[in-house]
């Protein structure tokens, strides 16, 4: 049962944030149909879906992966709500940890986005592709940095894997490993590519499983859910400290607390398959209007990542320090050569003022976008209109701002100043050229149009050429048409403090 506490004036924000549960297993072994030779398919481009561990390596040997993530709009309440688990914490290597954050448009601040529009399920095309160009543009979200996806209320299709594999993006996580690990005919998989297909919601989503879709070099991450003493019949997956245990009436923090423990514990002695922490922070944020967040209930999280932190070799990850661990599997003893796992922070002068999504250099600079349904602050130049569906990047309003510059594909987001058009990144550790996208109407190309970065927002053009871009480049590709709700984006991000800067930044500033 799935218990939460709304404040109707504040609905809007909230209602966006409770989808993710499920009630039972969502696949089988006979569903899946799933056949995989690991001596053809092999790391790093390559990987079958196995419960046993990447690499061969034995279970003692390999870190126990929490995965962090956070779904929907990203505000100050959210990253408050965020930083109350994360911001104390550091990884055996010292390091702070770092998360994913799945973020739509509607409601975000792009200003605390520094890696979707409408919250809709099975998105299209269309949707996608907006979602790309608005966060790149408004938020200063390189395109190399949104490479993950989650479909909101996980509801997904293989039309919709493919089109993300067409997008150029990595991985989607959207499917649920849905079975305990300590069971028989357990789908809680290691990610794995879609070379041989999907292994996962065989029973619940359409287009997927029995060899399909093969989908080359593209990976599932699965969501890995607790179970509670009803085993899979007592399933919870995102948000798991609002629903009842045990087939309770009331949520119960000390049972919640227990089945938590149980689950990772099961993991962490058998194959050490990752343990997942999917939340919609919102309903965490203690000072948002209206909402009543039991203390109780942030002590009963605290205390769960302060005992899984006393066990050996457990690491707070993003989705993409979890998929570069995968794809090179070393042992515990080798981490350190591990350079997702390491620490990284930009070296940008603290006395420089310049928005580009570090607090103490971008005070007072922010633009603030004053729409009566829909206001935000950005770095980089409030649009005439609100970003919509039908024009996710429109016109820059000048009349009473100075024009500025949008992000460049040859300078990262954290060195980019984009009131003074120009780059500050001086040598060659902070050096950057970032990734065109696949993405928008087709042009006369054989691949369609691709997206790269710069300019100040507005009209789109097509037939640009398909290679990266310098500096200044305007967008590539047609005006696209509808672009529903709700598209869940990923970026992984660091957490420092009550703010957190760009995906891809802080070494890939995850937010």
């Amino acid at each position: 049962m799935r218990v939460s506490v709304l404040s109707l004036l504040f609905l809007p924000l909230l209602a966006v944030a409770q989808d993710g549960s499920i009630t039972g297993p969502t696949s089988s072994a006979s569903a899946a149909g799933y056949s995989c030779d690991p001596t053809s398919c092999k790391l790093p481009d390559c990987a079958c879906a196995s419960t046993s561990p990447p690499g061969g390596l034995d279970p003692s040997q390999v870190p126990q992966f929490i995965v962090f993530t956070a779904d929907d709009a990203i505000q100050s309440y959210t990253l408050d709500a965020v930083n109350q688990f994360l911001a104390q914490r550091k990884n055996p290597n010292g390091c702070a940890p770092k998360m994913t954050y799945f973020t739509s448009l509607n409601y975000t601040n792009y200003t605390l986005v520094t890696d979707c529009m409408t919250h809709v399920g099975t998105p299209q095309a269309d949707e996608i592709n907006g979602n790309l160009i608005a966060l790149n543009a408004l938020a200063g979200i390189p395109m190399s940095s949104m490479i993950g996806f989650r479909a909101p209320y996980l509801n997904f299709s293989g039309d919709t894997l493919k089109l993300l594999a067409s997008a150029g993006f990595t991985y989607d996580s959207s499917a649920a490993a849905s079975i305990p690990v300590n069971e028989s005919g357990t789908d809680a998989y290691w990610p794995y590519t879609l070379d041989n297909g999907m292994a996962n919601n065989c029973l619940v989503t359409e287009g997927v499983c029995k060899g399909e879709p093969k989908l080359k070099g593209f990976w599932e991450v699965p969501m890995y859910a607790s179970f509670d003493e009803l085993g899979d019949a007592g399933i919870h997956l995102m948000d798991p400290w609002l629903d009842a245990a045990n087939g309770g009436t009331k949520v119960d923090d000390n049972a919640t607390l227990t089945y938590m423990k149980n689950t990772f514990t099961a993991h962490y002695n058998g194959n050490r398959q990752p343990i997942g922490l999917y939340t919609h922070p919102i309903h965490l944020a203690k000072n948002y209007p209206g909402l009543a967040v039991p203390q109780s209930t942030i002590d009963m999280i605290n205390s769960y990542l302060d005992w899984a932190q006393e066990q050996q070799n457990v690491w707070i990850v993003s989705n993409e320090q979890l998929l570069s661990w995968v794809k090179n599997p070393v042992p515990v003893s080798q981490l350190d050569s591990l350079e997702a796992l390491k620490c990284t922070t930009p070296s940008v002068d603290s006395s420089l003022q310049i928005c580009n999504g570090i607090p103490h250099n971008e005070a007072g600079l922010l633009d603030h976008c004053a729409f009566s349904d829909f206001p935000f602050y950005t770095c980089y130049g409030c649009p005439e209109t609100t970003p919509t569906p039908d024009d996710p990047n429109p016109p820059q309003a000048t009349s009473n701002a100075p024009l500025r510059y949008r992000l460049p594909t040859n300078c990262s987001t954290p060195f980019w100043d984009p009131i003074g058009n120009k780059c500050i990144c001086t040598s060659a550790t902070c050096s950057f050229m970032d990734d065109s996208r696949p993405i928008g109407p087709l042009s006369s190309k054989p691949n369609g149009a691709n997206l790269t970065g710069g300019g100040t927002g507005g009209a789109f053009d097509n037939g640009s050429d398909s290679s990266p871009g310098p500096s200044f480049v305007s967008f590539n590709g047609g005006v696209l048409p509808a672009l529903p709700s709700g598209l869940l984006l990923a970026f992984t991000i660091g957490l420092f403090g009550a703010l957190i800067g760009a995906v891809g930044v802080y070494g890939r500033l995850s937010l």
